[in-house]
């Protein structure tokens, strides 16, 4: 484990209103457990955690084993919001995010956007992409410096809110994530179907 870890936040973005799901994804079970219980078990992150909600979403079960929740001021803005909103949230100068879609990403990937990060200090975000396509850049987890915030508040504020194309951004870095990581690492519950393929694995 990286030992800069416990000084960095970790945060699950969990505000969403999951509408091909049929229902909010922070309201996902897992082998009889919340969604939120089982990344929990999972990360066993060593730092402080927080869970970013949105307005009419809050509390999801489970959210009472994160160090703190903090909710979206406004709904309907999506992850590019909840990304700013955990920033300004954040303790730390640095803070790790992921989504609560994404069951598969783990310490292993946290501890590689932890590590790079600590590598660019001129840096204020850091997303990877595929080894194969540059193009294909999977904006969480991701890692971002509090720096960052005014970034996203004028992103916001013209209307540029996706996150991928953060990417673009002159002091947000894109690269390549390790060829020996699974593509399972990119799983993203984002149907029924997909939380029914994953629990049969």
């Amino acid at each position: 484990m990286h030992p800069i870890l416990s000084d960095i936040t970790l945060a699950i973005l969990a505000g969403g209103e999951g509408s091909r799901m049929g229902k909010p994804k922070g309201e996902l079970e897992v082998g009889g457990q919340s969604i939120l219980a089982y990344l929990l078990e999972r990360f066993r992150w060593p730092g402080p955690t927080l869970l970013v909600t949105a307005p009419g979403r809050e509390h999801p079960l489970g959210y009472e084993l994160f160090l703190r929740e903090v909710s979206d001021p406004v709904a309907g803005l999506g992850p590019l919001r909840g990304l700013l909103t955990a920033l300004e949230a954040s303790e730390t100068s640095m803070l790790i995010a992921t989504t609560v879609d994404m069951p598969e990403v783990g310490i292993e990937q946290f501890a590689f956007l932890a590590a790079e990060m600590e590598a660019r200090e001129s840096a204020v975000g850091l997303m990877l992409h595929s080894p194969e396509d540059r193009l294909r850049i999977e904006p969480f987890p991701s890692i971002f410096r509090k720096a960052a915030v005014e970034l996203l508040r004028g992103r916001l504020a013209s209307e540029k809110r996706s996150v991928h194309s953060l990417a673009s951004e002159p002091h947000v870095v894109s690269m390549p994530w390790p060829i020996g990581w699974p593509s399972s690492v990119w799983t993203n519950l984002n149907r029924p179907e997909d939380l029914i393929a994953w629990r049969a694995r």
